[in-house]
């Protein structure tokens, strides 16, 4: 079994999410990886408003992983913006071009070997 952090939830605010984007300088070509869905706002609006070919979120509590499911849903932005049940320590994130974290510092840091080595050069993170 692998480590599961305690990571509290707390929404990103929407002005830093597309702050976090911009700085990303997400765009039509991109796949987004948000790793802990919160409430999708990260996805819905790489999606919505970046206009991003894929994002992904990546989520290991139910209650969070159903919240981001129906805003997904509300935000008409199905089949671009997408929820994953899962442990972010265990996924493959090499698919992402761009990947956002609102995250504790000693779990970046220890997200730190995974992303090294999974993650394509050029990749742009932003926490």
């Amino acid at each position: 079994m692998s480590y599961v952090p305690h990571v509290p939830y707390v929404p990103t605010p929407d002005k830093v999410v597309k702050r976090m984007l911009e700085i990303a300088k997400a765009g039509k070509e991109d796949t987004v990886y948000d790793l802990g869905c919160g409430d999708g706002r990260v996805v819905i609006t790489a999606a919505k408003d970046f206009e991003v070919k894929k994002s992904v979120c990546i989520e290991i509590n139910d209650e969070r992983l159903k919240e981001t499911l129906e805003n997904i849903n509300k935000s008409n932005v199905v089949g671009r913006a997408f929820a994953v049940k899962g442990n972010f320590f265990e996924a493959d994130l090499s698919e992402a071009t761009v990947l956002t974290m609102f995250l504790l510092t000693n779990v970046n840091e220890m997200l730190k070997p995974k992303l090294e080595k999974e993650l394509k050069p050029g990749t742009r993170i932003v926490s």
